[in-house]
């Protein structure tokens, strides 16, 4: 029978009680475009002309949104069935509507919106047709594009609807068929796993290597794109890896050859990388150390004037908007092309001599935006010593390296491992501790950059394992402890660390026996593995030797293999470090990176206002002269640095006989570290620096 809609209203007696507005929404949507599919049960009610809905009350709530926005009349009629019996049988009819529906599989809205596109409908018409998102129905006929042997799976329930998905992140039906085998007798897999399997083998579209040869080129060479919904090209998976590293190996040889042939070398090597050290570890070649090569009176002349006219255009900038008539932008730009062009004149490149460039060669490698670049230093086989005579004179001899070579250096007294700028006095041991905290931390979020470091560094400590030397690791597993706790500054590294341990695979943790934990690891891709590998040598790094004042050598022989830039993870400021320090630490520090006249301008603060200006200026937000400010962001304590060798400016690793880079590291009664070797005073003595900036002041 047909009962006007204003005369209908949702009876006691219906056994659905809870509601979803999204769901009558969509309902609501798909009764408007195609009408009341299934009648309404419904009974006589007590009210005069009115009549209970016992079953159907998502329909009628449905009906009533449709006649709120104005799409029906209230007047208009809705097939009804009507229910004769008592009010316990009304009850037990809506109770038996409810609960003898079954709804759509995922599966099966997979067919059913795949049907209404072949017939000619688009995303948005069935979208709008079922009251659903665009997104929703964009994600169903994903997975209906489903390797066949999975969708089955789906459409049976072996898999859920979350792993479907997680298939689903790829179109490429090997792929997903690859993955689906090996995850086949795999023990409770979870969608983040076989997401990061089907990711795996695969290289983001911000690669160097994927910037170096370009899109274009890839997919000419049969090359395949993934691209997710609505993702950046930054996050494009270039599926075909074999095809991006022949294609980057070629363009690379290629640009190698042509700079081997025109710089005379005996050899240019191409890595397909940011750096090269990977490489120089496989080749076993040797740094080749230039001296400094000398400023010419052209080069000298040119400085001069460009500091005049440097400190001219500070002048004008200073005096502000007086003027009314300088072009201010113009003036800024003209600093910072002068203040590159004299850091380039400041900074000579000596040249190999010529009769020795057929025993040299260097590495091409990446930067990050996929650009070839030359890396400064040579490498060769032999070891190259150059030195420079009195006239100016470049000799250079080549030795052969001498194996197992074991001279060591001499012994030198006890000196503090970090002491307060512009004093030989040591920090306060809590301020050590501190640092040697934040130093680790920096240490090992650096770490996790390079699984094959932290490989070889696991597997000597446990080949190791008959020494009782300490090692700077606690690799039997778990965190060391730290000399301090509480709450500490924090630096980029914490950040880093943190989102490394949420990104790890720990669906092998889920499992209560240690065999079935252990099947479960060895079932994670090599990818996992190596960043459990990485995060867990990372985490196991002490922070410092015992409860002294020292850092642990190797820990400055990994850090400096790691070439990390301190200065870009952490600042010294005034709570971390300044205000830690003494007056005359701080004056010592602005002395290092401005000379005496930038510590005679704050020689008079009070020492609260010094180290808040100390932090300013270090953190680069201070107006100062260019050089300065760059200095100034470059500037950590010695207690900060991965330093190794008697003076901070040495080389890292020495590359000549005379100073043998074991003994250098190792030289001490104890096995440790020679003491020289954590020298961190400079000989140029920085107090005699802040004497002259205080008599200035």
């Amino acid at each position: 029978m047909l009962i006007p809609f204003s005369r209908l209203y949702l009876s006691d007696a219906n056994v659905r009680k809870t509601r979803s507005e999204e769901d009558d929404i969509q309902l609501s949507a798909d009764i408007e475009a195609r009408g009341l599919l299934q009648n309404l049960l419904v009974t006589k009610s007590k009210k005069r002309g009115k009549f209970a809905v016992i079953a159907g009350g998502r329909r009628l709530r449905a009906i009533e949104m449709i006649v709120a926005r104005g799409a029906w009349d209230p007047d208009t009629e809705i097939e009804c069935k009507l229910l004769e019996g008592s009010e316990e049988e009304a009850g037990e009819a809506s109770l038996a509507e409810n609960f003898q529906r079954v709804g759509m599989s995922p599966a099966e809205e997979c067919r059913a919106f795949q049907h209404f596109i072949k017939e000619g409908s688009d995303v948005a018409a069935v979208a709008k047709r079922f009251g659903l998102t665009q997104r929703f129905v964009e994600g169903r006929l994903r997975l209906a594009n489903l390797a066949e042997p999975i969708f089955e799976a789906l459409a049976k329930g072996d898999v859920t609807l979350e792993i479907a998905k997680a298939y689903a992140a790829t179109d490429q039906h090997e792929v997903q068929l690859r993955v689906f085998e090996q995850m086949r007798y795999a023990y409770n897999p979870s969608a983040d796993a076989i997401r990061r399997m089907v990711a795996s083998g695969s290289m983001r579209g911000n690669d160097p290597i994927a910037l170096l040869i370009g899109e274009d080129a890839y997919v000419a060479a049969g090359g395949k794109i993934e691209r997710d919904l609505f993702s950046e090209a930054a996050d494009d998976r270039w599926i075909d890896i074999e095809i991006a590293h022949r294609l980057a190996a070629e363009k690379m040889e290629t640009e190698a050859q042509r700079i081997t042939a025109e710089t005379g070398l005996a050899w240019i090597s191409p890595v397909a990388s940011t750096n090269s050290w990977q490489a120089r570890s496989e080749m076993g070649v040797n740094a080749v150390r230039l001296p400094p090569a000398p400023l010419s009176e052209e080069a000298r002349a040119r400085i001069d004037a460009i500091d005049a006219r440097m400190e001219e255009i500070s002048e004008i900038i200073d005096e502000g908007h007086e003027g009314g008539e300088a072009d201010f932008g113009q003036l800024e730009a003209e600093y910072e092309d002068l203040d590159a062009e004299r850091s380039d004149l400041n900074n000579p490149v000596r040249e190999l001599p010529e009769e020795w460039r057929s025993e040299a060669g260097r590495f091409l490698v990446l930067t990050t935006r996929g650009e070839m670049v030359l890396e400064a230093d040579y490498y060769s086989e032999k070891r190259l010593s150059f030195e420079t005579d009195e006239n100016g004179k470049v000799t250079a001899t080549a030795e052969e390296p001498v194996p197992g070579s074991t001279k060591r250096g001499s012994a030198a007294p006890s000196r503090p491992e970090a002491v307060a700028p512009g004093t030989e006095k040591p920090i306060s041991a809590r301020l050590f501790d501190e640092l040697s905290v934040q130093r680790r931390n920096i240490l090992s979020a650096s770490l996790l950059t390079d699984a094959g470091l932290a490989l070889d560094f696991a597997i000597f400590a446990l080949a190791d394992s008959r020494s009782y030397e300490v090692r700077g690791t606690s690799i039997k597993g778990g965190r060391p402890s730290d000399p301090v706790t509480g709450e500490l500054s924090q630096s980029t590294a914490e950040g880093i660390l943190a989102e490394a341990e949420n990104a790890l695979d720990t669906a092998w943790q889920e499992h209560g026996c240690a065999a079935q934990r252990f099947i479960a690891f060895r079932e994670l891709v090599d990818e996992a593995k190596a960043a459990w590998l990485a995060y867990a040598v990372a985490i196991s790094l002490e922070a410092k030797k015992g409860y002294g004042s020292e850092y642990h050598p190797i820990h400055a022989v990994i850090g400096s293999m790691l070439d990390i830039d301190v200065a870009a993870m952490w600042r010294p400021t005034a709570e971390n470090f300044f205000d830690r320090v003494s007056k005359t630490s701080c004056l010592a520090a602005l002395t290092e990176v401005g000379g005496s006249d930038l510590a005679a301008r704050y020689a008079a603060s009070k020492k609260a206002d010094l180290a808040k200006t100390c932090e300013t200026i270090f953190a680069g937000k201070a107006i100062i002269e260019q050089d300065v400010k760059e200095a100034a962001l470059a500037w950590l304590p010695e207690g900060m640095k991965f330093t190794i060798g008697a003076n901070p400016a040495d080389p890292v690793i020495p590359d000549t006989d005379e100073s043998d880079p074991v003994a250098d590291v190792c030289d001490g009664d104890d096995g440790e570290a020679d003491s020289e070797a954590g020298e961190l005073i400079d000989d140029h003595q920085p107090e005699v620096a802040f004497e002259e900036a205080a008599v200035a002041a």
